[in-house]
């Protein structure tokens, strides 16, 4: 890192420990400067400039990395893994080429897709435990859990651009302009991937309806 500056020790701690120490808008003295004025500021030695930008982006990519791999332990390693790097690239960051959130995005998805590929081989689709019987609000909760490594399972099975395209448009909600920016292509390949991605999940998904519960849930 530039001239050896590192983060602070609390931006080095595990994303959940962090986010419960997040600080105000108020607190925040780079409130208004964009996240890219922050990050040159580290790599300038403030190590300040990195505190406050990781209050800024962790929760949004510890979300996405939740939503993505459906394990909120793998998700706080990829949120850390893509901070950890955000601050490895900050001497080199190239001023106004790309936003330092998009940045994060795309290295958050690429990590979770990373991991779900290595998952494929490693979690077969059957293996969702059963809920237990005697225990009326553990059902519930087991079948989310469930449904959750379910779909986290079979994105695992669709090709890495797909299963990134679906995610961040049906799980993050990002518009496809915004997609096409991350994954670097246009908004008529997103729109493809999508489509493709979204039938093919639904076909991986149709067999297990039952499984899952989704065959009691009410029509919308």
């Amino acid at each position: 890192m530039a001239g050896g500056v590192r983060p602070p020790a609390d931006c080095q701690r595990t994303p959940i420990g962090l986010a419960q120490t997040q600080m105000t808008q108020s607190q925040d003295p780079f409130s208004g400067a964009p996240d890219e004025a922050l990050l040159i500021a580290f790599a300038n030695g403030d190590g300040q400039a990195a505190r406050y930008l990781t209050v800024r982006l962790l929760p949004r990519i510890l979300a996405q990395a939740t939503r993505m791999m459906g394990n909120p332990s793998e998700a706080e390693d990829v949120a850390q893994d893509a901070m950890m790097r955000l601050w490895k690239v900050a001497p080199e960051w190239r001023q106004n080429e790309a936003q330092v959130s998009t940045w994060l995005y795309r290295v958050t998805a690429n990590l979770c897709t990373d991991r779900l590929r290595k998952r494929r081989r490693a979690v077969s689709l059957d293996q969702v435990a059963e809920p237990l019987d005697d225990a009326p609000s553990v059902p519930a909760q087991m079948q989310t859990q469930a449904r959750m490594t379910a779909l986290s399972d079979c994105l695992a099975q669709l090709p890495d651009r797909q299963a990134q395209a679906v995610s961040l448009r049906h799980l993050e909600g990002l518009s496809n302009p915004d997609i096409a920016q991350i994954m670097d292509i246009s908004v008529r390949s997103v729109e493809s991937l999508t489509a493709r991605g979204k039938r093919a999940l639904a076909d991986l998904m149709a067999g297990r309806k039952a499984e899952l519960g989704y065959d009691d849930d009410q029509p919308e």
